[in-house]
C-alpha cells in the first residue's frame, strides 16, 4: 500500500511539480507519479540520475546502473530535484 496517496491528493496533479525547470548537471530522484497514467518502467522507482539535457517536454536523464551509464527520457512530474552533498576530503 506504499504507491498509493493520500486520500485528499488522490488524482490531483502538482502544477508547479508538472513545469519544473531543471538544468543541466541538476540531480533528481525518480519518482512515479501516479496520477499519470504513462508506461512507466517500475525499475527506475528511486533511482537518482543527473539531467544531461531536454527533448520535448521531457528531460534526458543519465542514471548509471551497476556498471552502465544508460539515458531515460522522464516527464519532470515523475522527478524531483535533490541536493547532491559533496564529500569532504579529509
Amino acid at each position: 500500500m506504499a504507491n498509493k496517496k493520500p486520500v485528499r491528493t488522490r488524482g490531483k496533479l502538482q502544477f508547479n511539480k508538472y513545469f519544473q525547470e531543471l538544468n543541466e548537471g541538476d540531480s533528481v530522484a525518480v519518482v512515479k507519479e501516479p496520477a499519470v497514467a504513462s508506461n512507466f518502467p517500475l525499475r527506475l522507482q528511486g533511482m537518482t540520475g543527473v539531467v544531461e539535457g531536454r527533448r520535448g517536454k521531457a528531460f534526458i536523464v543519465k542514471i548509471k546502473t551497476q556498471s552502465k551509464d544508460k539515458t531515460f527520457l522522464i516527464e519532470p512530474i515523475h522527478l524531483k530535484k535533490i541536493k547532491q552533498v559533496k564529500e569532504q576530503v579529509k
